[in-house]
C-alpha cells in the first residue's frame, strides 16, 4: 500500500520548465547567443547549471554571467505564473485524507519552493521538504529521500517517489520507495524503471484509490 508521497518540484508538482527556458532565452540574447526553446528545454530537464554550463560552452559565452542573467530573469517571473499541474491538488489532498503525508525532495532552493507553494495556496498539505540549499548530494543520490524518511518516520514500504526524469526514479528505488513517473506532453521516454508511469495525475489519484491507499472521491 501506498500512504506516502514524496515529490519532486519543477516539472512534477509545478508547471515550472516554460517559465525556466524563457527566462534562459532572455538571458542568452543581450549575450548574443540564440538557441531553439525545445532544445533549452531538453538542457534544463537535466538540471539548470548543466543547461547553463551548456549553453555557454555552446555560444563561448561566460557561464557566471549566464547564469546570473538566467537568476535574475527568473526571479522576475511570478510564482503565480507557474501553476501547479492539473489534478496535484486532489492527490495531496487524498493523501492527507488518508493519514498519509506528502513531502518534498528538490533541486530547487527551499526559499523559492515555499513561495511557489505559498503562491498557490498548497503549502499546507505538504510536510517536510529537503532542499536543494541544504546541502544533499543531488539525485539519483537517495540522501535526501533517507533524510525525510528520518524526519516524519514514514514507512519506506509505504511510500511512493514521485517525479518526472529517471533520477527521479532511481534516488526513490536506492531509498527502498516505489516510484511513479510523470510523463505529461507526449514523452514516452520511460526511464529508471519506475513502478508506474502516468501523464495524468487523474490516473496516479485512480491508481492510489484502486489500492484502497487513500479514500475513493464522493
Amino acid at each position: 500500500m501506498i500512504r506516502n508521497l514524496i515529490w519532486d518540484v519543477d516539472g512534477t508538482l509545478f508547471d515550472t520548465y516554460p517559465s525556466i527556458v524563457r527566462a534562459f532565452l532572455t538571458a542568452l540574447g543581450p549575450l548574443g547567443g540564440s538557441e531553439g526553446s525545445g532544445e533549452v528545454l531538453s538542457l534544463a530537464r537535466i538540471g539548470l547549471t548543466h543547461c547553463a554550463h551548456a549553453l555557454a560552452t555552446r555560444h563561448n559565452l561566460d557561464e557566471d554571467e549566464l547564469a546570473e542573467r538566467f537568476s535574475e530573469a527568473y526571479r522576475a517571473v511570478p510564482g503565480t505564473d507557474q501553476r501547479p499541474f492539473d489534478g496535484v491538488a486532489r492527490v495531496c489532498e487524498a493523501i492527507v485524507a488518508g493519514g498519509g503525508v506528502n513531502a518534498i525532495v528538490t533541486h530547487r532552493a527551499r526559499a523559492s519552493t515555499e513561495a511557489l507553494l505559498a503562491a498557490h495556496g498548497i503549502r499546507d498539505r505538504f510536510g517536510e521538504i529537503a532542499a536543494g540549499d541544504e546541502g544533499f548530494p543531488r539525485k539519483p543520490d537517495p540522501a535526501a529521500f533517507l533524510a525525510i524518511i528520518g524526519r516524519t518516520g514514514i514507512d519506506a514500504r509505504e511510500t511512493a517517489a514521485v517525479g518526472d526524469r529517471g533520477v527521479d526514479v532511481l534516488a526513490g528505488k536506492a531509498a527502498g520507495l516505489r516510484t511513479c513517473l510523470f510523463l505529461p506532453e507526449g514523452r514516452d521516454a520511460a526511464e529508471g524503471g519506475p513502478d508506474l508511469v502516468f501523464s495524468d495525475y487523474t490516473q496516479l489519484l485512480e491508481h492510489l484509490q484502486g489500492h484502497r491507499t487513500v479514500p475513493a472521491a464522493r
